[in-house]
C-alpha cells in the first residue's frame, strides 16, 4: 500500500503514535510518508524528524498549520493537496482534529477531481473530544465532526474512553470504527533505575493548562507548607511555559524546581525517582504507558484512558484538578517508596502481554486492508502485507 499519515502537531505523544506506525508500515513492505506542522515544534523535534525521514518511502514534508481554524487553511490545503496528490495514496490516515480534517477534505477532493481517491482514516487521539459538549465551542467542533464523517471511510481510537466519548459527543459512527490501543517497543520494557543525585518527582510533557502542569506546581507548594521540601524537574515546552515559570517563582519554588527543554523520555526518567502525570484530561498517553513499561514508580490522574491501562489498579490514580489529593499521593510514595516500584514492576509485565507496536499494527493493518478491498490498485494483496489473517479483526459495524 502507499500510506500518508496527515498529523499537525510534530510533537507529543500524538507524534510519537504516527513515527511509530510510519515505522511499523514501512517495515512490513507498505510505502509511506508523514505530512505535518512547520511552525510547531524545536530542536528536539526537528532532530527527530531528520532521522526518521530517510527510512520513509515518501519522507517527511512540514508545511504550515494553524493550531485553530484560521483563513490560512485555505492556503494550507493548497500546499497540502498538490503534495498528498503526487504520492497517489492507498491510504490518507489523518491524526487529531486539523490532521483528520485536511486528510478527510483532501481525500474527498481527489476522488472528485479524477484522481484516485484513497481510504480516508481518522483517528481523533482526542483532540476536539476534549470539549465540554455543553459549550459552544464545543457545539461548534461537534457538528463540524459529523459533517466530516461524512467524508470518511473509517474511524480508529487509540483508547475506549475515546470511542465512547465520540459516541456521546458526536453520535455512534456511520462508518466502521476500530480499537487500536497505542504500543510500545521491545526495548522500550527495558527496566530504569535512577540516578544517585535524581529528583524526587518528574513531569514530562507538553506545558499547558489541560496537562495540568499548574496542579503539579501547586502540590509541591502545599508539600512545602507540610514541611515536605522534595526536588522536581519539568521537562516540555508549551506556550504557558512562561506562565509556569512565574508560577514557580511567586510560589517561592525557583530552588526545588527546574525547567528543561525536550529529551527523549528514556534519557529522562533516570533524573527522577518517581514521575507524575496531573492530566485534566488524555486519550491513552504514551508517558504512562513509557514511564510504567521502564518500571518507573508513576503518580497518574483518573482521565481519559489512564483505567484503560491500569486495568485492575485504579485505585492508585488520583483526581484532576485536585493539587491537595496529587500532594497527598506524592507524599504516599515518599514515605513508602517501595510499594510504588511494587506497583511499576507489575504493571510493566501488564502492559508487556496488552500494549505492544507489534499489535498496534497488526490491528491497523487488517483495518486498512477491509477497508481497502482484498487486494490494492496495484494488484498486491493488501492482507499479505499485514501480516496477519484479516478476517479475524473485530470492527464496530456502522450505524445505519
Amino acid at each position: 500500500m502507499r500510506i500518508v499519515h496527515c498529523v499537525r502537531a510534530p510533537i507529543g505523544g500524538i507524534f510519537r503514535h504516527v513515527v511509530d506506525l510510519a515505522t511499523a508500515q514501512t517495515e512490513a513492505g507498505h510505502s509511506v510518508g508523514i505530512v505535518c506542522d512547520s511552525l510547531t515544534g524545536g530542536d528536539f523535534e526537528a532532530e527527530m524528524i531528520a532521522r526518521v525521514a530517510p527510512t520513509l518511502a515518501f519522507g517527511i514534508a512540514r508545511f504550515p498549520m494553524r493550531r485553530a481554524l484560521s483563513p490560512a487553511d485555505l492556503a494550507s490545503t493548497r500546499r497540502l493537496w498538490r503534495h498528498i496528490a503526487a504520492l497517489e495514496p492507498d491510504v490518507l490516515h489523518g491524526h487529531g482534529s486539523k490532521g483528520g480534517s485536511f486528510a478527510r477534505l483532501i481525500g474527498t477532493a481527489l476522488g472528485w477531481f479524477g484522481h484516485h481517491r484513497p481510504a480516508r482514516i481518522y483517528c481523533p487521539h482526542g483532540g476536539s473530544l476534549h470539549f465540554d459538549a455543553a459549550s459552544l465551542e464545543g457545539k461548534f467542533y461537534f457538528a463540524l465532526e459529523r459533517v466530516l464523517e461524512r467524508m470518511t471511510d473509517g474511524l480508529v481510537f487509540v483508547s475506549d474512553y475515546e470511542r465512547r466519548s465520540y459516541e456521546a459527543k458526536i453520535g455512534r459512527p456511520k462508518v466502521a470504527s476500530v480499537l487500536a490501543h497505542n504500543g510500545l517497543t521491545a526495548g522500550e520494557f527495558e527496566p530504569i533505575t535512577p540516578d544517585p543525585d535524581a529528583v524526587d518527582f518528574l513531569y514530562i510533557g507538553m506545558l499547558r493548562a489541560l496537562k495540568g502542569t499548574d496542579v503539579f506546581i501547586r502540590a509541591i507548594s502545599d508539600l512545602g507548607r507540610r514541611g515536605v521540601a522534595i526536588r522536581a524537574l519539568i521537562v516540555g515546552i508549551g506556550d504557558e511555559r512562561i506562565a509556569y515559570e512565574e508560577l514557580v517563582r511567586d510560589l517561592g519554588l525557583s530552588d526545588r524546581v527546574t525547567f528543561h527543554d525536550p529529551m527523549p523520555i528514556r534519557e529522562a526518567l533516570p533524573l527522577a525517582r518517581a514521575v507524575v502525570l496531573p492530566s485534566r484530561a488524555e486519550s491513552l498517553p504514551y508517558v504512562v504507558l513509557e514511564t510504567l513499561a521502564a518500571g518507573v514508580p508513576l503518580i497518574a490522574t483518573r482521565v481519559g484512558g489512564i483505567p484503560e491501562i491500569y486495568d485492575g489498579h485504579v485505585e492508585h490514580l488520583v483526581p484532576p484538578g485536585d493539587a491537595g489529593a496529587l500532594a497527598d499521593a506524592m507524599r504516599a510514595l515518599i514515605d513508602a517508596p517501595e510499594q510504588g516500584v511494587a506497583l511499576a514492576a507489575e504493571m510493566r509485565r501488564s502492559l508487556a502481554e496488552r500494549f505492544t507496536v507489534e499489535t498496534m499494527m497488526g490491528t491497523i493493518g487488517a483495518f486498512y486492508a477491509r477497508l481497502t478491498g482484498p487486494s490494492d490498485a496495484r494488484g498486491t494483496s493488501a492482507a499479505a502485507l499485514v501480516g496477519r489473517d484479516v478476517d479475524t479483526l473485530v470492527l464496530r459495524e456502522p450505524s445505519q
